[in-house]
This record gives structure tokens, C-alpha cells and sequence, in this order.
């Protein structure tokens, strides 16, 4: 269901729910579920977009100190590959939001599609930016996922895997016609594939 509710209403025991990496070539999907403490708040939340890396990184460990209970899940590349990406980001979801310590009485969802989960849930489209436990788990999710390329980028070099964050980038796609796909590149996504059929 789409929600149009004052969140103010709900804030106890809300999870927030968000996702990073559904269109990258490359890595692992990243999703985190958070419950926001009221009365530990924390100051300027946003969509992780909007905020810069050093300040992501700063509300990061602010939003692990503070919360009621957060969690960050994955759904791996071969998980992607074998259900396709939006069916791995539910998945994703569902554990991030089973792996809380505190069982939330409602999850808000970023996007416009809900996981199946065992509380009740609703979708928020830009839920990044209303709603704050939804900023703080994209927060999580983002620099959980930044922090994982940037590994990834010194196991598989020459890729720029730490600059676009396995996005489909004029760079990325020049370095996969040049090295070829790794283990870390997701086989159902078009340029992979069709890289895959030449060789």
C-alpha cells in the first residue's frame, strides 16, 4: 500500500527499509533496516545521495550508536543472477528486517514495492527524504556497499571499481571489453551477457 499518513503518528517502532547497488554490473545488492530511537535523535538525516562521503561515514557510526536496532543484509551476485535483481532486492530486504533485534511494529519501505514480511509494511516513493529511518538505512546500506567496492577494487584491479561503484559507467564498460567479466559481474545484466556470448 502507498502511504500518505503524518509519520509523526507512527514513529515508534518503525523500521525504515532501503536498498543500494540494484544497477550496478558488479557486487552484491545492500540493504539495511533501522529503528530510529526518539529519544536519541540524529541530527541531519537525508537521503544518502545528498550527502557527501565524510558525512555519510560520520552519521553511520551516529546511527549504529543511536538506534533501537539496525541490520544490514545482501543478496549476493548469484542470488541476482538466479532471481533477477528486483526479486534478490526483496529478498535482501526480508533479511534485513528478520535480522533486527527488535521486532518493529510497521516497515516503510523506500520505493514503491514491498517486500513479503512477517509486520506490517508500506511503501513510501522518495522515502529517503521523508522519512527519516528510511534516510538512515540508506545511509547504512550506501556506505556498507562503498565500503565493499573499495575492497573489491584492490582484488580486481584495473576495473575503477572504487570510482563508479560498478555502475555501467563509460570507464566500467570500456575496462569489461578490455579484462573481460570477474566472478564479482552479475551474468543476467545485458553488458555482461552479451560479453559472456562472444567469448
Amino acid at each position: 500500500m502507498q502511504l500518505g499518513l503524518d509519520f509523526t503518528l507512527v514513529e515508534a517502532l518503525v523500521a525504515g527499509v532501503d536498498e543500494v547497488g540494484r544497477g550496478p554490473l558488479c557486487g552484491a545488492v545492500v540493504t539495511a533496516a533501522v529503528i530510529l530511537d526518539p529519544a536519541r535523535p540524529i541530527l541531519g538525516l537525508n537521503d544518502s545521495k545528498k550527502l557527501t562521503a565524510a558525512r555519510r561515514e560520520q552519521l553511520f557510526d551516529e546511527i549504529c550508536e543511536k538506534s533501537l536496532s539496525w541490520c544490514i543484509a545482501r543478496a549476493e551476485v548469484e542470488e541476482i543472477d538466479q532471481l533477477n535483481i528486483l526479486h534478490a532486492t526483496m529478498l535482501a530486504m526480508q533479511r534485513a528486517v528478520a535480522g533486527l533485534s527488535v521486532t518493529p511494529r510497521l516497515a516503510l519501505i523506500d520505493g514503491n514495492r514491498c517486500p513479503v514480511l512477517d509486520v506490517p509494511s508500506a511503501s513510501v516513493v522518495k522515502g529517503d527524504s521523508q522519512v527519516p529511518a528510511i534516510a538512515a538505512a540508506s545511509i547504512l546500506a550506501k556506505v556498507s556497499r562503498d565500503r565493499e567496492m573499495q575492497a573489491l577494487d584492490l582484488q580486481y584491479p584495473g576495473y575503477g571499481i572504487a570510482g563508479h561503484k560498478g555502475y555501467p559507467t563509460p570507464a566500467h564498460l570500456e575496462a569489461l571489453q578490455r579484462l573481460g567479466p570477474t566472478l564479482i559481474h552479475r551474468r543476467s545484466f545485458a553488458p555482461v551477457r552479451k560479453l559472456l556470448e562472444q567469448l
